[in-house]
């Protein structure tokens, strides 16, 4: 629903087959598989044990000496390897699923629109030609006060055709639209012949004529997969680890060349000779300046004034491409992390959902459909924040990655040592009796 909501200025009316609209969705949802999943895992395990501590079958499996963490064992096995499955499915299915639903979007949205005709308006949907139509008949083919404007800059002339009615249909290879014009007068302007400057005007009336127009622009025209496989959403972690380290190669070897051409500009006598441990590097301070008279100065100061612009100038499109280089490492590093974090998330939601679920013991879709909610969007928040801090560079990749995991973990073994002890974490009756022994000794 989302991607139909997102996309469907980009799709509706342009004449698409019904396997293309299918096609996009379905890679589509295998691009939000990484939203999707750890939610289904944290609602599916809450309502599981809650379906089971509602309907008395946990306490069952207690009476029969099994605790609650051997009763898990299976259903962590389930979601290990379900976890396994989702790194898997990151690393090799995901990246091809989204190199082919970019490319297959960026063409659906390059296509051109198939309302080939509006009525009232010019209509430059064809190269070369303006088209404008007073009124459409409800049959959808039938057109009035029909008017065409046609450039030929090559040739340099100008057409410009007026009919009172037009019959629009398509050939059978649907290659054409054919306008099949009634009742009309056509203008024309164009060169002289034998190399006469002077222009040549032509007027004919005409009852009948046709006129056609090319439709392949208004085909879809795939791009090229390659033209996409740069992105990192397409690559694997192999493809990333060579991208992260030939791109830090760059930046290094960028480094180490910036210093070479700004080294130029400084003057032999601004450093010191002999830079020991004793003697670290201090600039040397000439006073030549108070000997030298007013203009001898300004001339002195002009040049080094010029030499720092220049050394300005040299330093600031070198930075701003360090900054976009770097800004590229750190998006490989997320979505290279990424990989792990999915996997991650589906085990630390699971430790919430399943204690949860034999906590509040309650099955179905509504209270733990609530608490999912909030606990994922909690999930969904801290780990959005970490992702754009890693992009600005504020955070590390492994902090701003994980952090989301770093802060459910611990909530998830804490529910899980809770539930294995019998707690009455949401039970309110428990919460008044507590509340009520405080206040009845405050009064005493």
């Amino acid at each position: 629903m989302l991607f139909l909501f997102k996309y469907i200025d980009d799709l509706i009316g342009k004449g698409f087959e019904w396997y293309i609209i299918l096609e996009l969705m379905m890679y589509a949802s295998a691009t939000n598989v990484a939203m999707a999943l750890p939610l289904s895992v944290l609602l599916s395990s809450i309502m599981t044990y809650g379906s089971l501590g509602e309907n008395y079958e946990l306490v069952a499996i207690k009476s029969a000496g099994i605790s609650l963490r051997r009763a898990m064992y299976p259903m962590i096995i389930v979601v290990t390897l379900l976890a396994i499955s989702a790194f898997i499915f990151s690393d090799y299915m995901l990246p091809i699923a989204n190199l082919k639903y970019y490319s297959l979007l960026w063409d659906a949205r390059q296509q051109k629109s198939g309302f080939l005709i509006k009525e009232g308006v010019f209509n430059n949907s064809f190269p070369g030609y303006t088209i404008r139509v007073d009124h459409k008949d409800e049959d959808g083919q039938t057109l009035r006060g029909v008017m065409i404007y046609q450039r030929n800059a090559a040739q340099n002339n100008n057409i410009v055709t007026f009919a009172k009615e037009a019959v629009m249909y398509r050939t059978p290879n649907d290659k054409f639209l054919v306008l099949k014009l009634k009742d009309g007068i056509r203008y024309e302007e164009s060169a002289g012949d034998n190399g006469n400057a002077r222009q040549r005007f032509t007027r004919f009336r005409f009852k009948a004529t046709e006129q056609k127009f090319d439709l392949s622009s208004f085909k879809l025209h795939r791009t090229s997969e390659s033209d996409f496989s740069r992105a990192y959403q397409m690559m694997n972690l192999k493809q990333l680890r060579f991208f992260r380290d030939s791109t830090q190669n760059a930046v290094d070897s960028g480094l180490r060349s910036n210093f070479r051409l700004m080294s130029a500009y400084y003057k032999y006598f601004n450093f010191s000779h002999k830079v020991t441990k004793d003697r670290p590097y201090e600039p040397v301070k000439p006073d030549y300046l108070k000997k030298l008279d007013v203009y001898a100065k300004i001339s002195v100061i002009n040049n080094a004034a010029n030499e720092v612009r220049s050394i300005k100038d040299l330093v600031k499109g070198r930075n701003d491409r360090y900054k976009e280089v770097s800004k590229d490492i750190r998006k490989s590093i997320i979505e290279y992390q990424k990989k792990f974090t999915l996997s991650a998330a589906c085990l630390a939601l699971f430790l919430i959902g399943a204690p949860l679920g034999a906590i509040i013991r309650k099955g179905g879709l509504g209270l733990p459909v609530v608490v999912a909610v909030i606990f994922f969007l909690v999930y969904y928040i801290i780990s959005t924040i970490g992702e754009k801090s890693v992009k600005e560079g504020s955070l590390s990749p492994a902090i701003g990655m994980w952090i989301a995991i770093a802060v459910l973990t611990p909530i998830g073994l804490f529910l899980s040592y809770k539930a294995a002890t019998d707690s009455v974490l949401f039970d309110m009756d428990s919460y008044k009796k507590f509340f009520n022994r405080i206040f009845k000794r405050k009064a005493a």
